[in-house]
């Protein structure tokens, strides 16, 4: 660690705007900083409750219609514990599993639950069946399909009736990115470390930009 509480080089994590994040807090604060997720993510396969960084009561729920959309929805999960928000991660049918992601959506918020991130492909009924039961927050994120490229998925997501919203955002992995950034955003509304960080991953974004050269 060096003077200011903040992580040498030799431990930067892969997100280096988390780092840059937590070291300007440290002064401010008198905490030390800490340098935010492993640079080597573990190996994730079928199983969507394999352990991230993050730690501590879920705030944010990620179900998927099926084990094959983890390698989407991983996305989502990954830059969530960036900003060290932990998750709850299920493969919930609305087709096969109906009264499984029936029980799973009513008790969301019992379990501590502040946002859901539905993902589903073909006829994706999960997110409307998710915000059908609960009144918490439902970003939908729309599959590729095989038949139809997604917009099978895109259509049956976002065409909700009036009175039960969705939030659906693009077809596979950029739906995935932005419906966690769009959690973030919304847990930051009652939590300024998540506002300041939010900054910080956006103006690091503006900087990538403005530094980059073209050949």
């Amino acid at each position: 660690m060096n003077g200011a509480g903040c992580a040498g080089p030799s431990s930067l994590p892969a997100a280096g705007w988390w780092l840059s994040f937590h070291c300007s807090l440290a002064p401010k604060t008198g905490v030390e900083a800490r340098a935010g997720p492993a640079t080597a993510w573990p190996a994730v396969t079928e199983k969507p409750s394999a352990p991230f960084t993050a730690t501590g009561r879920p705030l944010v729920g990620i179900v998927m219609g099926s084990t094959s959309d983890w390698p989407v929805m991983e996305a989502a999960a990954r830059l969530l514990d960036e900003f060290g928000i932990a998750t709850e991660r299920r493969a919930l049918s609305a087709h096969r599993t109906p009264d499984a992601a029936l029980d799973w959506g009513r008790g969301a918020g019992g379990r501590g639950l502040k946002v859901i991130i539905a993902a589903a492909g073909g006829a994706a009924h999960l997110a409307g069946v998710m915000a059908a039961v609960t009144p918490l927050p439902v970003l939908g994120v729309p599959m590729e399909s095989a038949a139809l490229k997604g917009m099978d998925s895109l259509l049956s997501m976002v065409q909700m009736p009036g009175g039960i919203p969705v939030a659906t955002f693009a077809i596979g992995k950029p739906g995935a990115i932005n419906a966690a950034l769009f959690a973030v955003a919304t847990l930051a509304l009652s939590d300024e470390r998540l506002r300041l960080a939010l900054d910080a991953y956006r103006a690091a974004q503006t900087k990538k930009v403005l530094e980059a050269q073209l050949p």
